[in-house]
């Protein structure tokens, strides 16, 4: 049984709008359905007897990837490239009777769902404020000027999980506009006012997502196009303006199978991937490692002695050996602060990560601190440190510790250059302001 549809664009097409659309149609396609082999390899890899959110998310941000490293828009001239050579061969080859309508209405139901996915897919773990989280200890103890711009923002945002559960709760709102024909216009014009700040914070603050996020700008300005005249007459020139009469047609079983699919599509993505990211949020959110640190040790500590091969070393500013601070957070790191050099780890694209090894937010875009994951043998009380920066792949401290009083840690052992380390950390009470909020009780 054939599809019928009644002509979205009246009037025959001329031969210039069927030269653009004929490669428009094989760019947008190759930039919205998955081709990519790396695609269909993680998505066979994942364990759907245990779903986890950060799988479904992967899944909504899927764009093709041609080149290693960090996103560019290398990828884009070269589909651009491809593009071009296959509506060069479409024309040549092109039957007089091609129904350009039809091939229009599914290129726009591609690109919208495709946009739908990928806004909720950032919308939820904005909802759900983890994308942003609440500054740990050891950045709420970092100078300012140790932080790369994006993690400022990020920072930033993370202080008001209000104002990030909004900001998530405008791009939910947007795809699922999207999911439906005659809303999606309204869907594509609050992404690329939403989505174009995004955009340029990204390129303000140097982040890693503007790429992405302009992927997704290319999408919605194609899904507003569909109306952006009669939106343009309507608002700007206050003329009468025929509403789309447009109304696709499913004879017999197609209209269910239609109705299944789009039922799917809002359940897996929506329903689902909600529930999921709300579930992980409130027991596993992403950012921070889940394995739980000493009892009772969280907090900052001052140095007040500190020793090298038995040498004290006086506190000093300038001595890239003599530790200032030291940072146990409630899950398994620690945070030192010295004058040592810090290579920063400039990771700052999105991904969602199961295991504690490569959640790495803490530290990212990040200086002045050097970060270590442990693992504690608390019969014997030794902590076994590994520097999680990239940077400093074999880096390791082993470390007894001990606990004369609540306020007071000393650690002995060996430090990264295999030197004898002994160190007395006492616990400073602090309070933070940011925590109280400006209507809190700060006593100094």
């Amino acid at each position: 049984m054939a599809t019928t549809f009644t002509n979205p664009n009246p009037g025959p097409w001329t031969d210039t709008q069927k030269a653009f659309f004929r490669f428009i149609f094989i760019y947008l396609v190759l930039q919205a359905v998955p081709l990519d082999w790396k695609f269909y390899r993680d998505l066979f890899s994942i364990n759907w007897a245990d779903l986890y959110y950060g799988d479904i998310f992967t899944i909504s941000r899927y764009f093709p990837r041609f080149f290693s490293g960090a996103e560019t828009f290398a990828d884009w001239f070269l589909l651009v490239i491809i593009a071009a050579v296959g509506a060069f061969v479409w024309t040549k080859r092109d039957p007089q009777n091609t129904d350009y309508n039809t091939l229009y209405y599914w290129l726009r139901v591609i690109v919208r769902y495709r946009l739908a996915i990928g806004i909720i897919g950032y919308g939820m773990i904005k909802f759900f404020p983890a994308q942003a989280p609440f500054p740990s200890i050891s950045n709420l103890n970092t100078n300012y000027g140790d932080f790369h711009a994006w993690k400022i923002f990020s920072l930033s945002l993370g202080i008001v999980p209000g104002y990030e559960s909004f900001l998530g709760g405008v791009e939910i709102l947007a795809g699922l506009l999207l999911f439906f024909r005659k809303t999606a216009s309204v869907g594509a014009l609050l992404i690329l006012v939403f989505t174009g700040n995004v955009f340029m914070s990204n390129l303000a603050y140097e982040g890693g997502e503007y790429v992405y996020s302009f992927y997704l700008i290319v999408l919605a300005l194609f899904v507003l196009a569909h109306d952006a005249q009669r939106i343009y007459n309507l608002v700007s020139l206050e003329r009468p303006t025929s509403p789309d009469t447009f109304k696709p047609e499913f004879p017999g079983k197609l209209k269910n199978v239609r109705l299944a699919l789009k039922g799917f599509v809002i359940f897996f993505f929506v329903f689902l991937y909600g529930y999921a990211t709300y579930s992980d949020y409130k027991t596993d959110p992403y950012q921070f490692p889940v394995s739980k640190g000493i009892p009772g040790a969280s907090g900052i500590y001052n140095v007040s002695e500190f020793r090298i091969n038995n040498k004290v070393i006086p506190y000093s500013l300038t001595d890239p050996t003599r530790w200032k601070d030291v940072v146990f957070e409630k899950w398994a790191t620690i945070s030192i602060r010295s004058n040592r050099l810090v290579i920063l780890d400039s990771t700052n694209a999105e991904k969602i990560s199961r295991n504690d090894k490569d959640r790495n937010y803490e530290l990212a875009g990040s200086g002045g601190r050097h970060y270590y994951s442990y693992k504690a043998d608390t019969p014997g009380n030794v902590l076994r440190l590994e520097n999680k920066n990239k940077n400093y792949p074999d880096e390791t401290l082993t470390l007894q510790y001990t606990k004369p009083d609540s306020s007071t840690i000393i650690l002995r052992g060996l430090n990264e250059n295999k030197d004898s380390v002994y160190a007395v950390l006492n616990k400073i009470h602090k309070k933070y302001p940011v925590k109280l909020g400006r209507l809190g009780s700060l006593k100094l």
